[in-house]
Formats: structure tokens, sequence, C-alpha cells
């Protein structure tokens, strides 16, 4: 099963939670009937609590019984309800100002004092005992961890229960709860399990992380949903100035940004775990950031924080998710040391903010335990595998999950196992099912084979006018150690069938040892990208462009054949070998590739044949990757850095070849998550050949003629407008997630995010290879830096992006092009 069943689940999906015995949930408003948000709503005489969210809402729910709620905010009086029973919900509570107050500390818009504030003094304190908490005060330690990771449907109502959707799968319903955190009505659907030893090494800098048992429900094979879902709830440290969620950076309660985000009040006093510790309520300072509202509890000796909880603020921008709730609790080892030992996640994914809208729910629960400390493993303990899956680690008996849970499964939540095997046998389940797998892969499944990919089957170019393509490739499971893959074209301007065939497979499964032979002839867009491309399955856009800026007609046939090495000595460390023969001539009268055959330059070749060589080192390091088969599906693409080395060398007279050379090229690209201020992408490249080649193997400096923008790439450059045989490129764009336009009145709640950009590039052309062009076309390369640079605001109703471009020089070029807009769709958090 693959990443398809995120789709097919997207009809059904969330969370699990144990029935609470008191539930609370309303409004709070001020004497206007406004809604307050950021109200402190707590059960008397307990450290159980939550705050108002921004629209003044809430939701409070306890597995103990409580009799009375307390409502507070500054500059309000004090509320203490009186509870009817144990379920009183639809409450509506206000909350009268509190003037005496408000003449004593101007709070009235609910900012607090960053001078004379008893809650920031405690908080420098957390800051400046951080090293003496935790982990980090020794030098080696272990410990166990047992992970659940669960998905539910939220908002269960009767007209989703009738539904034609659920035909046939109506018993499903009988599995619904109600959520403890947000009192909704939820449907368990998939749960994983997962147990694991945890350790590291202060000193060497080193951790690792033995997986030693993973179970779900019905999905045991499927890495690539494990992976991602886990992905999603990575590993953060509250201490920290920014943390990430969903690949945002959120300012952190605890870290000393925080202090510029929040407003920090000093609540009660109360011994938790038997620790005196000090309440303290926190709210954002303005809208539209990535920000959180909650409390937390600090030890008054250790200024160690005990326990936290953090709501995500409504307004934060952030796409397709409603909610984010965080639970943490910490414990005190070995005297004064203080440790996690329980981490809870939950988040809302829904298409909008509004109350009444249904999503999904997400929860992890993590649990800590079994803590060991100093003792020390060799270095060599910490190398981590290549491949470290094993079968039977996926493949554990109850018998060993009743023993080593350390919490059993409640009621419902071992029946979601039973559902799920149920529901599997649903032929209206397979059908969304095999929906979800299309749309998520671009192939249609068969047996033993796959029909696709079907994004590619229609495309347009100036050579081949309307271009049809049909393929396939053999599916057994996505663990599958060999694969053939294949395609067909056809161009009816050209009349020209075009097809690409590629046998992979996986020789060793320890060291991703790989074989590949493959072949294609097909028509290209070469000046599309800098790097040597050897793929004889891909295409890229501006070969296929539906919609072209000017004459898009200098594109070139191409005849490959490759065979190909690969292997991972290290983890996301790759290294390739592949030889390939080819020939390259133009596809289009207008366009040529000839060069000079004589040193008399009379005679011309219009055809080049090459035999070439390349060593291709990869480097990514933070790469998540699912599977163990021959192929592999990223994670978290986009998200980690890449280093990547390429040795080309020609060899001429071999089966004919023409030139001999040698080419070196090198680029560092590089996402970089800057706190508050959004994540710049930058990227780094440069390149040199050396000895004679004709135009088919230059650099071509990547221009983009489509309407789509593409990071890499010069939106306001031709194709083949700058040649080069040697060249250094530089690409950076920031995203500033917002917070420009995110505080500007008007467009605020529109969630706009804004993007600048700056491309640069030099170049050069030997003589010598100036003298062998015959091609008619100018070597111009960009001696003076050629630059372009860029805006844009991202996130226009949540899935467009629109860019514009100026050139910032060259503009007496022919055809040149001073200005120009792109756009890309996407769906991003």
């Amino acid at each position: 099963m693959r990443l398809g069943v995120l789709f097919a689940f997207s009809f059904f999906l969330i969370t699990l939670s144990s029935l609470a015995q008191t539930r609370v949930g309303g409004i709070v408003v001020d004497e206007q009937g406004v809604g307050i948000p950021f109200a402190n709503v707590i059960f008397a005489n307990s450290s159980e609590g939550v705050i108002t969210n921004d629209d003044g809402r809430f939701y409070l729910a306890s597995d103990n019984t409580w009799d009375k709620v307390e409502i507070s905010f500054l500059g309000y009086k004090t509320e203490i309800l009186e509870l009817n029973g144990v379920e009183n919900t639809g409450l509506t509570i206000q909350l009268t100002e509190d003037t005496g107050e408000l003449d004593a500390v101007v709070i009235y818009t609910g900012k607090t004092d960053k001078k004379n504030n008893p809650a920031l003094d405690l908080l420098k304190k957390v800051w400046e005992n951080r090293r003496k908490n935790g982990l980090d005060l020794v030098d080696q330690y272990k410990y166990r961890k047992y992970e659940k990771l669960e998905f539910d449907l939220n908002t269960i109502d009767s007209a989703m229960i009738n539904s034609k959707l659920f035909d046939g799968m109506e018993f499903i319903f009988d599995y619904a709860d109600t959520s403890r955190v947000t009192g909704k009505t939820y449907l368990p659907i998939f749960i994983n399990e997962s147990l694991s030893e945890v350790y590291g090494d202060n000193i060497l800098d080193k951790q690792k992380e033995i997986l030693q048992a993973n179970k779900n429900s019905g999905f045991s094979n499927n890495q690539t949903i494990i992976t991602f879902v886990k992905d999603l709830y990575s590993d953060f440290d509250i201490y920290d100035r920014h943390i990430k969620f969903f690949d945002k950076s959120f300012t952190s309660p605890i870290g000393k940004a925080g202090i510029d985000t929040y407003n920090y009040v000093l609540g009660d006093t109360m011994n938790i775990d038997g620790v005196r510790s000090f309440n303290v309520i926190y709210y954002p300072r303005r809208r539209n950031g990535l920000t959180f509202k909650g409390d937390f509890w600090v030890s008054d000796s250790t200024y160690a924080i005990k326990e936290i909880n953090m709501q995500g603020t409504k307004s934060a921008n952030i796409n397709w998710v409603k909610e984010i709730y965080v639970e943490q609790e910490y414990e005190v080892v070995n005297d004064s040391i203080f440790l996690i030992t329980r981490d809870y996640f939950l988040s809302d994914f829904a298409l909008n903010k509004k109350e009444d809208s249904k999503g999904i729910y997400g929860k992890r629960t993590t649990l800590y335990t079994d803590y060991e400390f100093d003792q020390p493993k060799e270095e060599k303990f910490y190398k981590r595998q290549v491949n470290p899956y094993e079968f039977e680690v996926y493949n554990r008996e109850e018998e060993y999950w009743d023993e080593n849970r350390f919490e059993a499964l409640n009621e419902d939540e071992r029946q979601v196992y039973t559902m799920l095997d149920t529901l599997k046998k649903s032929d209206k389940f397979k059908r969304l099912y095999n929906i979800g797998t299309i749309l998520a892969t671009g192939y249609v499944e068969m047996d033993g084979w796959d029909y696709g990919n079907i994004f590619s089957t229609f495309g347009f170019n100036d050579v081949e006018g309307v271009r049809l393509r049909a393929g396939g490739r053999t599916y057994r499971g996505p663990n599958d150690l060999w694969r053939v893959e294949g395609y067909g074209a056809y161009g009816f301007k050209d009349n020209q069938f075009k097809y690409g065939a590629l046998f992979s497979t996986l020789l060793n499964i320890e060291n991703r040892f790989t074989f590949q032979i493959g072949t294609k002839r097909d028509v290209e867009q070469l000046g599309a990208t800098l790097t040597s491309n050897r793929d004889v399955l891909g295409r890229s856009l501006a070969s296929s462009a539906l919609v072209s800026i000017g004459a898009n007609n200098r594109l070139s046939s191409i005849n490959l054949s490759t065979v190909a090495f690969g292997i991972e000595p290290l983890y996301n460390f790759e290294v390739n070998l592949t030889g390939s023969y080819s020939t390259i001539k133009s596809a289009f009268p207008e366009f040529s590739l000839a060069y000079f055959t004589d040193e008399a330059r009379t005679q011309t070749q219009s055809e080049t044949r090459q035999v070439s060589t390349d060593l291709t080192l990869r480097y990514t390091p933070g790469r998540k990757r699912s599977g163990y088969g021959v192929e592999q599906n990223v994670i978290n693409a986009g998200g980690f850095p890449v280093l990547f080395a390429n040795y080309s060398k020609g060899f001429k007279g071999i089966t004919n070849a023409d030139f001999n050379y040698d080419k070196v090229q090198v680029y560092y690209q590089h996402p970089l998550n800057i706190g508050g201020y959004g994540r710049l992408t930058s990227r780094i490249e440069v390149g040199k050949t050396f000895g004679e080649v004709p135009l088919a193997y230059m650099d071509v400096i990547p221009g983009n003629q489509t309407l789509f923008s593409s990071f890499g790439t010069f939106p306001q450059m031709d194709f083949y407008e700058f040649v080069t045989d040697e060249y250094a490129a530089l690409h950076m764009e920031h995203n500033f997630n917002g917070r420009i336009l995110g505080r500007i009145g008007g467009i605020r709640d529109l969630n706009l995010r804004e993007i600048f950009g700056f491309r640069a590039v030099y170049g050069n052309v030997s003589e010598a290879n100036r003298n062998l062009n015959a091609s008619g076309l100018d070597y111009l390369a960009p001696k003076d830096i050629y630059y372009e640079f860029s805006a844009g605001i991202g996130n226009i109703f949540k899935v467009f992006r629109i860019d514009f471009h100026w050139r910032g020089n060259y503009l007496d070029n022919p055809d040149a092009r001073p200005f120009g807009i792109t756009g890309a769709f996407g769906f991003f958090f």
C-alpha cells in the first residue's frame, strides 16, 4: 500500500482519547457580547485548564469529576461558575471589567508590561537554568520510547452518517467517540504503535534510535504512511527560540524569542508530583503570527518546566490546520534532573478554520521511561545503517505488545484494529482507496502492472505540436527489488513516435547497491537545466509546456542508452557511476547544433555522437525516506540540504564518438528556517568543461519561457540565450510567511505570504569552443554578471502563488524581456 492511502483516508481519519468525566464548553464574552480571546478557563483548585480561542470559545474536559470552573482574564473580574453535573456545554459566560485593576495597570488591550512583570522574572530564571535540566546534564543516556499515532474523522453529524459516500460502510460509525480536547465527535480509523530504544552521547554529539517493534491497524507493510506521519510530528525542544511544526517555525513560549511575541501573566502556585510550582499563562501580543496560547508550570527550586500546554492560535498563518494542541509532562529523576515523560500532540486538519468544518484529527502520544545514564558506547555504534528495515520488527505477535506497551490500549483503541480489518473488505473502501492512489502516484493499479503516469498523458511544444503519451511499470508492491518502466509517445506535428524504457534492480539491500539499464528516443529542451541529465524517463516542463513565452523551438532530438551502478556506503550518501551512448541533433529546421569538423572550418556535422561516463556524488543530510526496495519515497522533499557533485568524461573514437572532454559540476542547495522571519532557500552552482565540445554539450544557462515559477531557472531569460563552458550561478528565495503582510490591516486575514528572490550568473566560453561553433547561434556568455530579482505573493486562496520578475541587465539582447509574471500551484502548510 502506498502514499495514496493518505488520500483515501482524507474521506475519514483523526485521533482517539479516553472518555472524560467532566465536560465544559462554550464562549467567554465581555459586556458587549464580544468574545474574549485568550481568557483562562480552569477547573477550580486544579492545574487542568485551557485558553479561549481567537473568538472566545473553549472546551475543557477531564477524567476527574469537578464541580466548579474558574474564568479569568487581565482587566476583568474573575468568575467562578458552579457546574450542573458532568456535562456543561453551550455555555455563555460574561466577564465584567475590573476598573480598579485597569487604573493600576494599563492593560485594556490585553498586552502585559515587560517591566516589573513577575512572570517574566520567572521566565528569565528558566533560561538561566536550562542547561541544568534534562539530558544535557549527563555524558551518555539511554531510554525506552513508546509512540502511538492515531487518525480520526471529526465533527461527525447525521448528514455525514447518511452520506452516500459511506454506503456499505455505515458500521464504522458505531466506533465514534468524543474528543477531550475539542469536544467534537470523532471516528477513529487508523492507529500505529512503535517501541524503540534511544541512545545518546553528549560528548560525541551523537544519537541513535533502534526500532524494536511497529504495528498499525491493517497497513503494517506501508512504511510510507508511517514515515510521512512521523515527519509531520517531528520531535522538538520547547526551550528553543523556535519550534518546527508542519515545516513552519512557531515562536516557543519558553524560548528567548517569546518575550517580544507573548504576554505573560503569573498565576497560581501548586504542588505537582510533590514539587512546588508556579503557573504562568501566556498568549500572543498580536494576531496572525505563528504562535500559541496556553500555560506552563515551573518548579520553584530548579526552574525547570514541569508541565506545559500549547494551543495554536486560530489566526496563525498556516494552511489546512485548524487546531494544534500540545501537552508535555516532566518529572524529577536522579535528584534534580528533569526529564520528559509524556508528550501529547493533536492537530485538526481541515479545508478551513470555521467552527463547524469537518476535518481529520492527527494525534501522537509519546511516553518515555527506563532512563539510564553514563554508560558509554563506542563511536561506531552510532553509525547509521543505510537500510535499517527488519521484517520481524513489523510483525511482532500480539503477546509481545501486551507485555511491552507502556500503557494498555483502551477499548476504543483496540476496536480500531477490528474495524480496519472489516473495512478493508468493503468494495466501497477499495474504490476510494484506488482513487486516492491514482491522485497520489499518478498510476492506475492493475494486477502486477500499473498504467501511468497519467499526468504526463498530454503535452504540447512547437516541434511535436500536440503530444500524447502512455506508459506503465511493473508493480507487485512498494518494496519490489526490481522494476521495469516504459512509455511511448506520439507528436501529431512531427509525426514521430518516441519511447523510453528502464530496468532497475536492487542487488544488495544493506548498502543499496543498484543496477539500471535503459534507453530512450525523444524530443527534449536541453536548455532547461545546467547539470548533466542521464534520466531516460524524465522530461522537463520546458519540453511540454502548454503555453510558452516567445518561440520554444530550440529543442533537440535525443537517442540515449545508459548503464548505471549505484551504492549508498553511508546513510544519505549516494555514489553513482553511469556509462552512456547518445546521439543529439536538432529537432527543428531553424535551430542548428552543427559544428565544424576540420581546421579550415569548411565542413560541418549536424549530429553529435558521444560515449561518456558520469561519476555522481550526492549527499542529503536530514533526508527521510520510506521503503526498502529498488525505489524509495522521499518523505520530506525539499526539507533538507543537498550537496551534489558530478564528473563527466567523454571518449572520442569509441563507437565513432566525436569528442574527448572532462566536465565538473557542483552545486549546494540549502533550505533554512530563520526563526520567525520565514524560510530562505539558496543554491550555489559552479561548473567547467575542459576540452572542445559543440553546442549540444555546452552548459546552457537555464532560462524559463513557461508561465510556471521554477526555482533554479531564470524566468526572464530565453532558452539558449546564454551558453557557457564555465559558469557560477546563485539563486536565493526568501518566503517571509506573512510576517509583513500579516501586519497590514484589511489584508491581514487573507494570510498572504510575501516572497522575494534574487538570481545571478557568471559565465565564459573558450576561444576553441567558439571556433568549433557552426550553429549560427551566437555564443553569448554572461561575462558581466547577469542578474534578476523578483517579488511575489504566495498562499493566494491557499494554493496559488504569483511572482513578478525584473531583468537587471543585458536589456539590449534581441527579444530581451525586462519584466514577466509566473505562477505556481501547490498545497503547503
